[in-house]
């Protein structure tokens, strides 16, 4: 389904000139071209890179430039047209292998030969005359070479040029690549390719895939078979899985240029997650990353517009095209895995159905926020960072819970239980329930049916008036801190730092201790501020009266949520009604 689904995408991007034909490549990086002259000299080394935005800095980056397609290399010696590194073009590297540069070498000029021997070209002769006389051994004396070597030897991509033009360019030599890659090797597996359903030569290895963090830089796979154990009735590589050479290319072209889409591209954890919609108009990428919080560069009223818009089924105005709900669209996530990838979700939806659980999704976590919170919608990644203590080295979420959070925001499931067990462990670690993990007690809560929870509290600011013991006993808790801070307002360690865990734990052994704390605090607030201690003790008796005599022995988990919730919004009642008096 993945692969289908990435091959039909390049067909209608090739088909809109977006993407490059068969047997080519529009954006390789290129960083040095080789100048040749007509007797196949090299003349001069041209630096073809560019000054690009990194931050709030430039750097020297290589330009996208159009070459024939690559192979996919693994420890053997492959050699590339017209575009290689400087082991292959030159017989040169900085590995201390000077043998194996020049079987490289010899490689190259094996293949560039047997390619364009027959081709009336000055630009091919100039090439062919420059392997067949250039000297690696003597590489390093050139002076043109020398004044790079660092870069040349490098990772550094070279291509040849012929009279300040890209051989690449030479219609004739163009001509003799597209026949080249068009002819189907005699020798060639031949089976029904798994993607179109055609007969044809089988492609035993695919294409890189490039821009996945954390993958090897020189590219993963998505399709791979290097060990006999993954093998079956005799067959090698991807023989096993037989995809034609035409549909390899075409869905690793797709999903490279998706990958290298920095602005339509979303790390999550691990993930990278891309996507694109089915007749491959960006707008559509565009709005499903505003919408999960991966950019911010629209405003809030623009975009809750378009969650409308789109959730009841009516077109959108986004980037100046139209958005169609019921346009297919694709969200894939890939993680690394040594040299493949793996696939952590892929899904498919109508744009309507996605932006519908997105958009339910904002509603299920929201929650009151404080007023120092710049954040009217939590974005995902806010939400994923609850579960990570932030003074660690790494503030990288779980791996598996980020891909898992994902897919049920895109999906409309419940959350994933590894996103509340992480809030949890930071709630009890550091005794502290932020906006992020109140919103996930809730949300988690909301979608999980056959939990016991007192589903009144599941609102956006709680509910004063709701009976539940454990939620009463958290907003019991937040009247004690409150009384305890009138009284005492500069401690360093309050009840909350000494007492919060075991108390929405094991209620009935701290609260009746609480209790009398919280009365010889009152009966010093009395001095002081006695309307302040009436209205103190007025709440203590509300709060009381609901618990009754006796507290519970212990609270289950999703009891010691809904404790967590009322502690939660009591203080946001709390610091509400005290913003209000200070604007008064």
């Amino acid at each position: 389904m993945i692969l289908q689904a990435l091959n039909r995408y390049y067909d209608t991007l090739c088909a809109q000139g977006k993407l490059s034909p068969p047997g080519w490549d529009n954006a390789f990086k290129v960083s040095f071209a080789l100048e040749l002259d007509a007797d196949g000299t090299l003349f001069d080394v041209v630096d073809k890179r560019q000054l690009v935005p990194r931050g709030k800095k430039e750097v020297l980056a290589p330009a996208a430039m159009t070459v024939p397609a690559h192979v996919g290399r693994t420890v053997g010696i492959a050699a590339n047209f017209l575009c290689d590194n400087s082991t292959y073009l030159l017989g040169v590297d900085a590995k201390g292998k000077p043998e194996r540069a020049k079987q490289c070498f010899a490689a190259a000029a094996q293949l560039h030969h047997a390619l364009l021997d027959r081709v009336n070209s000055p630009a091919a002769r100039a090439v062919l005359t420059f392997f067949d006389h250039w000297e690696p051994d003597k590489a390093a004396e050139n002076p043109l070479i020398a004044a790079h070597w660092g870069e040349l030897t490098g990772s550094a991509n070279l291509i040849f040029t012929y009279e300040m033009e890209p051989v690449t360019e030479d219609p004739a030599i163009r001509a003799a690549w597209q026949d080249h890659y068009d002819s189907a090797d005699p020798d060639a597996v031949q089976a029904q390719c798994l993607i179109t359903g055609e007969t044809g030569p089988v492609a035993l290895t695919h294409p890189m895939l490039k821009g996945v963090p954390g993958a090897q830089s020189s590219g993963a796979a998505l399709v791979s078979f290097n060990a006999p154990a993954f093998c079956s009735y005799g067959h090698e590589q991807n023989a096993n899985a037989p995809i034609s050479e035409h549909a390899a290319f075409a869905y690793t072209t797709a999903l490279n240029a998706l990958l290298a889409d920095r602005e339509h591209r979303q790390i999550i954890g691990d993930t990278t997650v891309v996507c694109w919609a089915e007749h491959g108009e960006s707008a559509y990428q565009s709005a499903l990353l505003a919408a999960t919080g991966a950019t911010d560069v629209v405003s809030e009223t623009d975009l809750w517009d378009m969650l409308d818009r789109i959730a009841q089924g009516r077109n959108a105005d986004w980037d100046g095209s139209q958005l169609d709900p019921n346009e297919h669209f694709y969200v894939l996530g890939l993680a690394p895995n040594a040299a493949r990838l793996s696939v952590r979700f892929f899904l498919r939806d109508t744009f309507g159905g996605f932006i519908e659980h997105i958009r339910q999704h904002y509603e299920d976590i929201a929650i009151a926020r404080p007023a120092n919170d710049r954040w009217e919608h939590i974005p995902v990644w806010k939400l994923l960072s609850e579960t990570v203590n932030q003074k660690s080295t790494n503030k990288s979420p779980s791996p598996q819970t980020a891909g898992d959070v994902m897919r049920a925001i895109l999906t409309g499931t419940p959350y994933p239980a590894t996103l509340l067990n992480g809030a949890e462990l930071r709630i009890r670690a550091e005794r502290q329930i932020t906006r992020g993990r109140a919103a996930i007690l809730k949300g988690y809560y909301l979608r999980q049916k056959n939990i016991p929870f007192p589903r009144e509290v599941l609102t956006m600011n709680g509910n004063p008036n709701s009976t539940s013991i454990p939620y009463t006993l958290g907003r019991l808790f937040s009247v004690f801190e409150q009384i305890q801070s009138a009284a005492n307002p500069n401690l360093n360690a309050t009840i909350r730092d000494k007492y919060f865990n075991s108390a929405s734990a094991t209620p009935s052994v701290i609260f009746p201790l609480l209790g009398n704390l919280a009365q010889k605090h009152l009966r010093v607030i009395r001095r002081t501020k006695p309307g302040q201690a009436v209205n103190l003790d007025k709440k203590l008796s509300e709060l009381s009266a609901v618990i009754g005599q006796s507290f519970p022995t212990r609270l289950t988990l999703p009891e010691q949520g809904a404790f967590q919730l009322g502690y939660y919004f009591e203080n946001q009642a709390r610091y509400t009604k005290s913003d209000k008096a200070k604007e008064e």
